[in-house]
């Protein structure tokens, strides 16, 4: 089992990441910061509650597809490889993680 960890990169509660993912998950992150740094601007500045209130769902909404993007590549790579390896404890891993999500 030590060499499958190999074939996606994940073992012992971390994952190794290809440059192209790592590069895409870190450009959403800046931008809900950005926006999230938008938000605070607005509080400071007064703005109309309505205004922020569409701001706060935009930032909700950019969270929400990271999260997306980063659980579909976890499934296609470490649960996939898990699976295949017999180890089922991942699939009760897998819906923890989603119960959480769908807080």
């Amino acid at each position: 089992m030590e060499g499958m960890a190999g074939d996606c990169g994940c073992a012992e509660r971390k994952k190794v990441r290809d440059e192209q993912e790592r590069h895409d998950l870190m450009n959403r992150l800046k931008r809900i910061e950005g926006q999230v740094r938008g938000l605070q601007r607005m509080l400071e500045e007064d703005a109309y509650c309505p205004d922020i209130l569409t701001q706060a769902s935009a930032v909700h909404s950019a969270l929400n597809s990271f999260c997306r993007v980063l659980l579909a590549n976890h499934i296609r790579t470490c649960v996939a490889r898990d699976i295949r390896s017999g180890r089922e404890e991942t699939v009760d891993e897998l819906m923890d993680t989603l119960q959480k999500l769908m807080k």
